[in-house]
């Protein structure tokens, strides 16, 4: 008899925490229960991100019009001088010479024809002449020179940045980084007509901007900063071109070239590849969105990066796993003393 109650007691003993571990067992399914909303947590900043909604372009700024002749309205301290040379400067000069050249020939071929002059002149030189000849181009070269100089100077002169995108040519579509920003990346191709593409695909839109000009990705900065680009290219050689801007810089392979502009007006800004590149040259559009600072940082924002100085933002729930973890090694460690206590 006491040979069979020492068989049953053992047979408790070995019985009881195989029980209490089987009750602590379905703790990791609560884990993997609690842990699917946290995934989801994680998963939500993605799929919520706010859809920046862009500005449509105005018809007579930043784009070519029909019919247009002029230089493109300037947005930038350098653009307007640089068109204050072109309309003040280089027009009257080229204007006054042609309407002088004209006026000399006109006059050349009536004063000096067969019938009005039978006796052919015998002169061989004017040393006045000669003189003028030569010091009016001199002089003519210096007013284009100084404030040539002036502007190419100021070009180069390159303030200090306030952002700074990296601007990547390749055949035939355009890539822009952030780098101030979180390092995140855009790729930028051309939007297709409505009856090019696939149904469901894409396509633009008045709203996008002109024909041949609108693409999938815009540049977006802030109105007023200093924006240094660091222009170059994967294959062959591209330039990066925004005439409202006063801005063009080639993109060649193995080469870091920069330049910079700051706009000061808000708007949407158009500009093309300016270098034969290839077959489609002519399909690598560009486009820049300037916009409010608060804008613009809504718009780093919605592309998944960070302003300078603003750590990046953890994703929700975050710390939700650690607790997740914790819970399942608890409930093991409890399951001995429970299974203890039992057999007391």
């Amino acid at each position: 008899m006491s040979t069979l109650k020492t068989m049953l007691m053992a047979f408790a003993l070995a019985a009881t925490p195989a029980a209490a571990l089987a009750q602590g067992a379905p703790a990791p399914v609560a884990a993997q229960t609690a842990a699917a909303p946290v995934a989801a947590a994680t998963a939500a900043p993605e799929s919520a991100k706010p859809a920046f909604q862009h500005a449509a372009p105005e018809a007579d700024i930043g784009q070519p019009i029909p019919g247009g002749w002029k230089i493109q309205p300037q947005v930038t301290a350098l653009g307007e001088d640089g068109q204050w040379l072109h309309n003040s400067v280089l027009v009257p000069i080229i204007t006054a010479i042609c309407v002088f050249v004209l006026a000399l020939m006109l006059w050349v071929i009536v004063r000096y024809r067969a019938k009005a002059n039978p006796v052919p002149s015998r002169t061989t030189h004017n040393t006045f002449i000669e003189v003028v000849w030569t010091l009016v181009p001199v002089l003519i070269l210096l007013v284009i020179a100084v404030p040539s100089i002036r502007l190419l100077a100021a070009q180069y002169n390159q303030p200090k940045a306030d952002l700074t995108i990296k601007v990547i040519g390749n055949q035939w579509y355009w890539t822009y980084q952030y780098p101030d920003n979180g390092d995140f990346e855009l790729v930028s191709n051309m939007l297709k007509e409505k009856d090019e593409v696939k149904p469901g695909d894409r396509f633009r839109t008045d709203a996008d901007g002109p024909r041949l000009l609108a693409v999938d990705e815009r540049i977006v900065v802030p109105v007023g900063a200093v924006v240094k680009l660091i222009v170059t290219s994967n294959d062959v050689i591209h330039s990066f071109a925004v005439p409202a801007f006063w801005t063009k810089m080639d993109a060649v392979p193995g080469r870091l070239n920069e330049t910079w502009f700051k706009a000061d007006r808000p708007g949407v800004y158009f500009g093309q590849c300016s270098e034969l590149c290839g077959a489609r040259h002519a399909y690598m559009p560009i486009a820049v969105e300037v916009v409010e600072p608060a804008r613009f940082a809504e718009w780093v924002k919605s592309k998944g990066g960070t302003m300078p100085g603003e750590a990046a933002e953890a994703p929700a729930g975050e710390a939700a796993p650690a607790a997740n973890e914790a819970a399942p090694a608890e409930a093991p460690a409890a399951a001995p003393a429970a299974a203890a206590a039992t057999t007391n």
